[in-house]
């Protein structure tokens, strides 16, 4: 059951023809006489009741050129004739009902007829007040309210969890992760390292900014590197071939000595080539050597 305000009753009668003008239909001059209007042609009373009329769709008698007609739904009624099914009230100009079997209430007989209620205050919506439809439910435009800040809702967007509902500042605030770098909510997409989630954007190269989902990447004190920024820029270079020590590609042992460092397969013998890895040895200036080779230097 639907609950609408009409505008009021009309009238197809005009004032007095004052200019030369013959009837649409029996071609009568209408001058001085009282004439109706059907779709901008002047006709004479007379011929308006009987071929233009709307018929009653309480009484089934025609509305006349001369009596008040309401219009709904195109279907057409006498002013007094417009009333409410119950109570008899007249409704030309006042809130209806409309049900499904075409019967027109008022909107107290309505409310008692089955009338929605409000899932908030679970009293009845009446007729012409604002309201919310969800999911074949309804509520006042008031009570429809976040479950979170108590604050309407109205035309905003929102979301739900469970059956309660939320506005959007809430649901994020209540419900969304946080990027691990910028704090703000992650609305959408996203990606997880080490059990933390960040924004796409937010998950990249320290030094370049190039985007690192999906790429070859190494973190060093709390912070993210593409693999060619972390050799040019952090990356510790090998005291025995000068190049950075990444982890990536041949080999990831390496070896600390002091305040130097190499890769495991560069730490060989000057002399004789031997790996001198979990070895004694012998440095000398920047050179490594085995104990057999340092004796014969």
């Amino acid at each position: 059951m639907s609950f609408y305000r009409h505008s009021g009753p009309r009238s197809y009668l005009s004032s007095t023809m004052t200019e030369r003008f013959d009837c649409f239909y029996c071609r009568d001059n209408l001058q001085g006489k009282k004439y109706a209007k059907k779709d901008d042609k002047p006709v004479c009373v007379r011929c308006f009741d009987k071929l233009c009329a709307n018929t009653c769709a309480e009484c089934r008698k025609p509305i006349g050129a001369d009596a008040k007609e309401v219009t709904h739904k195109n279907r057409h009624w006498h002013e007094g004739c417009f009333r409410c099914a119950k109570c008899y009230k007249p409704l030309a100009n006042e809130s209806f009902a409309a049900k499904d079997d075409g019967k027109i209430m008022c909107g107290k007989c309505g409310d008692r007829d089955g009338s929605s209620r409000c899932q908030g205050c679970y009293k009845v919506i009446t007729p012409g007040s604002k309201n919310v439809e969800y999911k074949h439910k309804v509520w006042h435009e008031e009570c429809f309210i976040c479950f979170e800040c108590k604050q309407p809702i109205r035309s905003q967007s929102f979301l739900t969890k469970g059956d309660d509902m939320y506005c959007t500042a809430c649901h994020e605030k209540k419900f969304a992760k946080h990027c691990a770098r910028c704090k703000e909510a992650i609305s959408s997409g996203g990606i997880t390292y080490q059990d933390q989630p960040w924004h796409s954007e937010c998950f990249v190269c320290n030094t370049c900014k190039k985007p690192l989902a999906g790429a070859r990447f190494t973190a060093h004190e709390d912070q993210f590197y593409c693999v060619n920024c972390y050799k040019a820029d952090v990356a510790k270079k090998c005291s025995g071939c000068q190049n950075p020590i990444t982890g990536f590609g041949r080999g990831t042992n390496v070896v600390n000595y002091e305040d130097k460092t190499w890769h495991e397969y560069c730490f060989n013998c000057k002399k004789c080539s031997l790996s001198m890895a979990h070895k004694r040895f012998v440095i000398n200036g920047n050179d490594i050597y085995c104990s057999d080779c340092a004796k014969k230097l």
